[in-house]
């Protein structure tokens, strides 16, 4: 379809809980092909529909050669844990060790609204999480301590992406039913 515009951390989008998908419709199966596409080409492990402006309750993942899409994810989590590295596509060039659950069991829908189940662990479980966690306007360094915060929040600072322009708001192309930007 067509790749997107990522957008960066300062962008109000990525601070927004994101809506439950309820059309599952051409837009929507646009939106998962648009998702797919920018992911693919960034290159990245995952892509949240609002770090493209758009924002409903769907992501996609490319973990270990798979790719896939969830849409209205509902996580349950182990309670066992993992440590990684971890970076994002809206926040270029950095990573810090950031703590998830170990594996996860994922309940959605597929872009035609049919149930899915995914489980996953280590990365995928990581990759899941942390797209859900932009559905919710969370972003991977609101999980991190203190002292890693500040830290990446001086990288961020210093990053050469940083400030540089004030963040597009743009008219999505996707239907988003007045909630998307």
């Amino acid at each position: 379809m067509a790749v997107q515009p990522i957008r960066l951390f300062g962008d109000p989008v990525l601070r927004k809980p994101a809506i439950e998908v309820v059309d599952f419709d051409k837009e929507l199966r646009k939106l998962v092909a648009d998702l797919t596409d920018t992911m693919l080409e960034a290159p990245g492990a995952g892509l949240a529909a609002p770090q493209i402006g758009v924002s409903l309750r769907v992501f996609t993942w490319y973990v270990d050669g798979e790719v896939g899409h969830l849409v209205n994810p509902d996580l349950s989590l182990s309670e066992e844990t993992q440590d990684g590295s971890e970076g994002c596509l809206s926040l270029p060039d950095l990573t810090f060790d950031c703590r998830r659950a170990l594996s996860v069991v994922a309940k959605g829908f597929d872009m035609h609204g049919e149930p899915v189940t995914i489980e996953g662990s280590e990365l995928l479980a990581r990759a899941i999480q942390h797209e859900t966690d932009h559905l919710d306007g969370i972003l991977f360094i609101d999980r991190l301590d203190e002292a890693a915060r500040k830290a990446a929040m001086k990288e961020i600072r210093q990053s050469e992406w940083f400030g540089l322009e004030k963040p597009k708001v743009k008219i999505s192309p996707h239907a988003t039913n007045g909630f998307g930007f």
